[in-house]
């Protein structure tokens, strides 16, 4: 298993497999899962104006339990190549290190699965008291319109049920084994325009400036907390990004004003509730000035995964591997575990991230093996055997 991994992590990496393009990535995995057995489907879906995106559903087994590991083969742009110390998609080992875009996010993750299942399968064989799934998307860095949320509906149609699953994104920030994901904040923009009347500005009384209303608003909107966080989540948290005139003359009163903002938020909220508050905060700081409010189309949800036995059963295989006990946390960005939480529990867990979207992105070949080496304990403890 230690040399499979490596192995498959190299060949992953060495698909220029950047959102949309696949480049054969998906067909690495595939031909893996083959080899061991899987029945592998490699389903394409498309929505307008958004590219062809190709997944992967590979199966083995009969029955239940079902236990899934879930991931992405696509990356995010390397930027610029020459500010590498490796070719990014050259895959090459220095001094223990393995070099590539998606070393850790998250082709190093899905390498890890495919080796552990590969392993697990040969030792046991097809009947080993259950089914093993791998859902890989190559729409996870992207808009995720054509990724694992159709993947999720395809299978399902097709009668696929699934108990647990675990998403292999990288997890722990400093140490392989110090965190584990049990849920994610839910995250909303919003893209707000305060109108005022544009003017000389010798002349305030035939002008209205918009930019001290907005002041106000984010005022209302920042100094307040949206809440104290729950027993999982830390408190919401709201981010200006943007604020604009559009104005470059510095004797022109304004027309209008635009800012944009973002809020992670925690499990108290849905997109509808949050979105209701924001709006009564700034209809009180607005005190009649036109403005707009508008939010961006979200599928972005906060969710929990509640502790539970599989939960301690994935916590148990880190610490047999790392001698340390994940902690259980709901914090960083967002996941495709938004669209498998509907169907089954769902635990993230995967590589250190310090690197990932970096230049020089990296994993470290000892963190490879030990992150298959968890992934075929859970696979123990999920089918323990007659």
């Amino acid at each position: 298993m230690d040399g499979d991994v490596v192995t498959l992590a190299q060949a992953l990496i060495r698909r220029r497999s950047v959102t949309p393009e696949d480049d054969g990535a998906l067909a690495v995995a595939g031909d893996a899962l083959a080899e061991a057995g899987f029945t592998v489907a490699q389903p394409v879906f498309s929505a307008p104006g958004t590219a062809d995106i190709r997944n992967l559903h590979a199966r083995i087994g009969a029955g239940g339990p079902c236990l899934v590991f879930a991931g992405h083969t696509d990356v995010v742009p390397p930027g610029d190549e020459a500010g590498w110390r490796h070719d990014p998609f050259g895959a090459e080992i220095e001094e223990g290190w393995l070099y590539g875009r998606g070393a850790v996010d998250m082709k190093g993750g899905v390498a890890a699965m495919l080796a552990a299942a590969r392993d697990f399968v040969a030792a046991r064989g097809r009947d080993f008291g259950g089914s093993i799934v791998f859902l890989l998307t190559g729409d996870e860095e992207g808009p995720a319109v054509n990724g694992t949320v159709k993947l999720l509906d395809w299978a399902a149609a097709r009668g696929e049920r699934y108990d647990f699953c675990v998403l292999g994104e990288p997890t722990n920030p400093g140490i392989l084994g110090e965190m584990a994901k049990i849920g994610r904040r839910g995250s909303l923009t919003g893209r707000l325009l305060v109108r005022g009347r544009q003017g000389h500005v010798a002349y305030p009384h035939l002008a209205r400036n918009p930019i001290p209303v907005l002041a106000r608003m984010i005022s209302a909107l920042s100094d307040e907390p949206l809440d104290e966080g729950t027993q999982h989540f830390d408190a919401s948290n709201l981010e200006w990004t943007t604020v604009d005139t559009g104005n470059g003359a510095t004797n022109v009163v304004p027309g209008e004003v635009r800012a944009v903002f973002n809020i992670r938020f925690n499990d108290l909220w849905t997109p509808a509730s949050l979105a209701a508050a924001i709006r009564a905060r700034l209809d009180r700081a607005a005190a009649g000035t036109p403005y707009e409010i508008a939010f961006d189309p979200t599928n972005s949800v906060a969710f929990l995964t509640e502790p539970s036995t599989f939960v301690d059963l994935l916590a148990d295989a880190v610490e047999a591997e790392c001698g340390r006990r994940p902690a259980l946390s709901t914090t960083g960005g967002t996941s495709d575990a938004r669209f498998i939480k509907s169907y089954c529990p769902v635990v993230e867990f995967g590589l250190v991230g310090q690197t990932m979207h970096a230049v020089d992105e990296r994993v470290a070949i000892e963190d490879l093996r030990r992150l298959a080496a968890i992934y075929r304990g859970v696979l123990e403890r999920v089918f323990p055997g007659r």
